[in-house]
């Protein structure tokens, strides 16, 4: 599902370097990252989805070499096939939670929003435990409200791909676990794969794969 080779990355305004030899990530699996803050997790996802790219090297993504794609081709593609957590959840405080579930059919051709859509935002919602705040705008929500409807609108689409920035980590014990008990099962229901940053280490059981991000690519500094 993801293969990266040879990877070279960093931001024209820092220090920041990021170096990949290769990283690959079968289909299906559920694979967490751990590590130091600052070692560039959160910029791995970053480059899977296509928000950034790299300066040399190669990111495929379920046979698509994303990091070729043009601006909005990587959005397309992502927005289709990619599901992001975002650590800061990246919610609109103009709308409200229900059209922040629906907001990626929004700003794309590639998607049709369309009665199913609306019900299974709404159903995603009710797992999620907001399934009465979807006319609450997001101002209006507690940190774990705001988290858990970022975790809805990223599932909408029944991506292939997965990716979570501590998706867990503004959540308490009995949501925590919940949460990723819908995020799992997501995967396991639409044959996806999940990439997910923690730093919470009592998940880690729960994972088929750990990778220790300062083990894997020694030489990176940065965030």
């Amino acid at each position: 599902m993801i293969h990266i080779r040879s990877l070279e990355f960093n931001y024209r305004d820092g220090e920041f370097r990021l170096n990949i030899p290769e990283f690959m990530v079968e289909r299906s699996e559920k694979v967490a990252v751990i590590g130091p803050s600052g070692s560039g997790k959160t910029t791995l996802l970053n480059l899977i989805a296509g928000i950034v790219t790299p300066v040399n090297g190669d990111v495929t993504v379920d046979e698509v070499q994303v990091s070729e794609l043009g601006d909005s081709g990587r959005r397309d593609f992502r927005i289709t096939n990619i599901g992001f957590v975002f650590q800061e959840f990246e919610l609109l405080e103009y709308l409200n939670v229900l059209d922040n579930i629906l907001h990626p059919y929004r700003i794309t051709n590639a998607l049709t929003l369309d009665k199913e859509a609306r019900t299974r935002a709404s159903t995603l919602a009710r797992a999620m435990g907001i399934g009465d705040k979807l006319k609450r705008y997001a101002n209006d929500l507690s940190h774990g409200e705001k988290q858990r409807a970022a975790i809805c609108r990223s599932l909408l689409t029944r991506p292939k791909l997965i990716l979570a920035d501590e998706a867990t980590g503004n959540l308490d014990p009995v949501n925590k676990s919940h949460i990723l008990d819908l995020l799992f099962r997501s995967v396991d229901d639409h044959n996806a794969t999940l990439l997910a940053v923690t730093h919470d280490y009592e998940l880690l059981k729960r994972f088929d794969r750990v990778v220790d991000f300062k083990d894997f690519s020694p030489n990176n500094s940065g965030s």
